[in-house]
């Protein structure tokens, strides 16, 4: 085709209304091509007439343009007989050139053993030798390698496998499940979006729609197609597609792979989480078997637009997740280094979601992942396909529908038939940087009776409430040291000190001013007010256990000081003393003699103690009488009574709010003057509850 265009414009001066009016646009057909003339402002008579005035000057400008014939979506010469017309409905053609090989870092392994094959093949063909036992040998070796590595991948390592740059895409699969099928475009809104793909093709001799996200095999491509990124206009693209599918009765079959929906600027301004919330309800009310397939890495919202479905099928090394692995851990772990211990953390494997009942099946790929049969691998997901539409293909229309959201809602928690709380209670779990202290009272007072009931500074339970405590420290150290931001200063250090050539020695300046800057910032983020609670109350109860085993260890050290000066003498005396308690006790009197030998006993025990360097504050006397038990009743019953009264009259006078207000203050900082001033008002507010006359009363009787 060609085209020919002749432009004559009237370039002098004197132009009147008709010469700047007149237009002729003759059209001359030649053969394949057209002509197209258009002359401007140019006056019929003087073109006819002999004479031209020359005060008239004119410009005329031709221009040719050829085009090709669109061989889209049928070519001109298609035979037909042919068996196979599918390569002419679809821009996705055969690549020109194979794509080349690409190896996984954790594959390194078998790259010795492929090159070690390569070679004795070559040999085998240059010299004619027979090299077929070694050739048969290193064979098996490496099948052998290849099966034991890919039957204990990581999470990360199949994460990398769906990201594997010759995986087959989408239409890949679905030329090699389908017998016919022709391509859909168009959201009717302006746009085709050629990141989402969709269209109708035949299984078996049943259509199908089919829906997916279409990556690109090279570099042109996955620009072309955003690398699977859908805009808005994909989604509302495949909304449309489900809508002529539910209405003509079309089973929906949608592939995901996608690492998300397009998160730009103009995404946003056209309604991105709109087009795919609409998505979303709106595949919950489709009266038609829904069918997906995972078949590389679903990324969030992306990938859920399209993934509502009856069943959920994944294959073997694909990836669903919330939010990619290195996304979630420069969030947590402020670096993407960190991204293989998030992956485990996801649980983003087929396996994972299956064992959850997200996935209704795993699909099986070939060793080496799908791309090194992709043939092999579009035939399992047709028989998978196959096999749900089977099950789906019994049910009606309501049934589809009440199924679909069982599913869902059996992932949200919730199962059919068991009534639902109004409000609903969730087990939350806190964060572990901030987490309050517990009731720390209880605590210390347990660890403080543990190490004073111990019979020394190596008995078995303190060295047991030692370790404890050091290792809840440590926990909440590196918490603490992560949640700051300074993991990696840290693992840095460690390495540093690792190399030097005597780990023993002091710190050199370098090191030893990384190492005081490290813990500059640590103590600095550590005073912030509210925050790190957890290593707070660990360090306040590894600091009160170190004083308590302290005190415990002098207490020791003196009494041995003091037995070893106390004569055998004394000694009796003392279990003289000893005697009379216990009579005492039980409400026996004492003789006169016993109480001269008792007061005796005590002075001379006086004089051992201060021979001993120790200083006698004073004595005190035993007020343990036995108490009937009749009177212990009452005791119990009227300090449950005065109790009562004090709670009530606490509530009363409003020192209810001023004591969580307290226990708040205490928990950010236990030496504020906020925390002294609530005290000291809150024991006189007791103070005056106390003077109450039915209280008072009470506690005199």
């Amino acid at each position: 085709m060609a085209s020919l265009s002749l432009a004559v414009g009237n370039c002098g001066k004197g132009r009147n209304a008709a010469d700047l009016s007149s237009e002729f646009v003759p059209h001359l057909s030649l053969g394949s091509e057209f002509l197209t003339k258009r002359l401007y402002g140019l006056n019929f008579k003087d073109l006819g007439s002999p004479k031209v005035r020359t005060r008239k000057k004119f410009r005329i400008g031709a221009e040719i343009k050829k085009w090709k014939k669109q061989d889209y979506p049928w070519h001109g010469d298609i035979d037909p007989d042919t068996k196979t017309p599918l390569k002419y409905l679809s821009y996705f053609k055969p690549l020109d050139e194979k794509p080349k090989p690409v190896t996984l870092a954790f594959e390194k392994p078998l790259v010795n053993l492929e090159k070690q094959l390569i070679e004795v093949r070559r040999m085998a063909e240059d010299t004619g030798l027979d090299f077929t036992d070694q050739i048969y040998a290193l064979e098996a070796k490496y099948q052998q390698a290849l099966r034991d590595l890919y039957t204990h991948l990581t999470p990360i390592q199949r994460l990398q496998i769906a990201r594997h740059p010759n995986r087959p895409t989408v239409l890949d699969h679905i030329l090699n499940m389908t017998e016919k099928w022709v391509e859909l475009h168009g959201d009717r809104a302006g746009y085709d979006d050629p990141a989402m793909v969709t269209g109708i093709g035949s299984i078996e001799g049943r259509s199908y729609l089919f829906i997916g996200h279409q990556k690109g095999r090279n570099t042109k491509e996955n620009i072309m197609r955003n690398f699977a990124m859908p805009t808005p206009h994909g989604y509302r693209k495949a909304l449309r597609m489900m809508k002529y599918a539910d209405h003509h009765g079309f089973p929906i079959v949608t592939f995901v792979d996608t690492p998300g929906a397009f998160a730009d600027l103009r995404s946003e301004e056209l309604g991105q989480g709109e087009a795919i919330a609409y998505n979303l309800r709106a595949m919950f009310g489709l009266k038609v078997p829904i069918i997906t397939v995972v078949t590389g890495e679903g990324g969030s919202g992306g990938a859920l637009a399209i993934g509502c479905a009856n069943k959920l099928l994944m294959l073997e090394n694909s990836a669903f997740y919330v939010a990619s692995p290195e996304a979630c851990a420069a969030i947590l772990w402020k670096s993407s280094q960190a991204a293989p211990k998030a992956a485990e953390k996801l649980r983003i494997t087929a396996q994972e979601h299956y064992r959850l009942r997200i996935a209704d099946g795993i699909i099986p790929e070939p060793l080496g992942g799908a791309h090194a049969d992709p043939f092999w691998a579009s035939q399992q997901i047709k028989h998978a396909i196959l096999d749900a539409m089977a099950e789906l293909g019994r049910m009606n229309s309501e049934q589809l529908l009440h199924q679909r959201m069982l599913k869902f809602r059996y992932i949200g928690g919730f199962q059919e038939g068991i009534q639902v709380e109004p409000e609903r209670k969730r087990n939350m779990k806190p964060s572990e940087a901030n987490t309050p202290p517990a009731d720390l009272e209880s605590e210390l007072a347990n660890l403080k009776k543990k190490i004073l009931e111990a019979k020394g500074p190596s008995d078995p339970v303190t060295i047991q409430v030692l370790e404890k405590l050091q290792e809840d420290l440590d926990n909440e150290m590196t918490k603490a040291f992560i949640a700051m931001g300074l993991e990696d200063k840290v693992e840095s250090l460690k390495l540093e000190l690792q190399r030097a050539p005597n780990p023993d020695q002091p710190l050199n300046k370098s090191l030893q001013e990384k190492a005081d800057k490290i813990m500059q910032e640590f103590k600095q983020k550590l005073s912030q007010p509210g925050a790190y609670l957890g290593l707070k109350q660990k360090l306040y109860t590894v600091n009160m256990a170190s004083r308590l085993i302290e005190l415990k260890n002098k207490s020791e050290k003196i009494k041995t000081e003091v037995n070893q000066k106390i004569p055998t003498t004394v000694k009796a005396k003392i279990d003289r003393l000893k005697t009379a308690s216990e009579k005492l006790r039980i409400g026996d009197s004492l003789d006169t003699n016993l109480v001269e030998e008792v007061e005796k006993a005590k002075k001379e025990l006086e004089d051992v103690l201060r021979s001993a360097n120790l200083e006698i504050v004073g004595t005190r006397k035993r007020t343990n009488v036995a108490v009937p038990p009749e009177l212990e009743e009452e005791v119990a019953k009227v300090n449950a009574e005065i109790k009562e009264e004090m709670e009530r009259a606490v509530t009363r006078s409003g020192l209810s709010e001023k004591i969580e207000e307290l226990k708040a203050e205490i928990v950010k900082d236990s030496n504020s003057e906020k925390v002294i001033e609530l005290e000291t008002e809150i024991r006189e507010g007791i103070a005056a509850t106390l003077s109450v006359t039915p209280v008072k009363k009470k506690v005199e009787s």
